[in-house]
């Protein structure tokens, strides 16, 4: 085992259930070993379990989605588990996040070497995490301004979509296609992303990259831009 992980695991400097305010948690966070991942969600300290292999997999195909579509999305940035700032009680490290960046538009800002703001599309990957992620971490996110919110749920194999600004759980199109409002030709072929079918998410994506939307909010964009 590692020697610093070693040592944290001794003494650890935050434990799961511990109650204390965001700057609390950071300035411990901030000292604990790399390899241990905690968030600070309404107030509470979560360590998180051992990642498995479907959830490792899953992360990377949805991560890999978010990767191409802001790739041919000029103004739009993906981030792989980067710090949120939230609020004084609420400090999460969600697995995937899409966000307009400030200079068009967007409501995040850098914050140090973090995340400041609710990214407009978060995304997390739940087994062992199931009952945060479709609860507090929804509140949280909803509460600090984010504005849709996916659940990839290995346990029943869905992809849970929510308009967090409404407070309303969307669905599908009939093909099993989540159509992202907030990013127009974001599209997640639901299904394909379960069955771990690059193929076809690919596809779907380059579809929705094609449509008339994703070039009228490219161009949205770039008008919004400043310097």
């Amino acid at each position: 085992m590692n020697a610093v992980l070693a040592k944290v695991r001794r003494d650890p400097l935050v434990r799961n259930g511990d109650r204390m305010t965001q700057g609390e948690f950071h300035r411990l966070y901030d000292r604990m070993s790399e390899d241990v991942k905690a968030e600070l969600v309404e107030g509470v300290v979560y360590m998180a379990s051992p990642v498995g292999l479907e959830h490792g997999r899953l992360h990377v195909h949805l991560a890999t989605v978010l990767t191409l579509y802001s790739g041919s999305t000029p103004g739009v940035e993906v981030t792989d588990n980067a710090t949120v700032i939230l609020s004084g009680e609420d400090e999460p490290q969600p697995d995937v996040s899409l966000r307009i960046l400030p200079e068009c538009g967007g409501q995040t800002r850098p914050q140090g070497i973090y995340i400041a703001g609710a990214p407009e599309l978060i995304a997390e990957v739940a087994y062992s995490s199931r009952a945060i992620d479709l609860h507090a971490k929804r509140r949280a996110y909803a509460r600090h301004g984010g504005i849709e919110y996916l659940v990839a749920d290995l346990e029943d194999a869905r992809l849970h979509w929510t308009d967090l600004r409404a407070d309303q759980d969307l669905t599908a199109d009939p093909d099993g296609v989540c159509r992202i409002h907030t990013f127009p030709g974001l599209w997640i072929d639901g299904p394909a992303l379960f069955a771990y079918d690059v193929a076809r998410l690919t596809a779907t994506l380059n579809a929705g990259l094609a449509s008339p939307e994703h070039v009228a909010f490219v161009a949205t964009l770039a008008a919004r831009r400043t310097g």
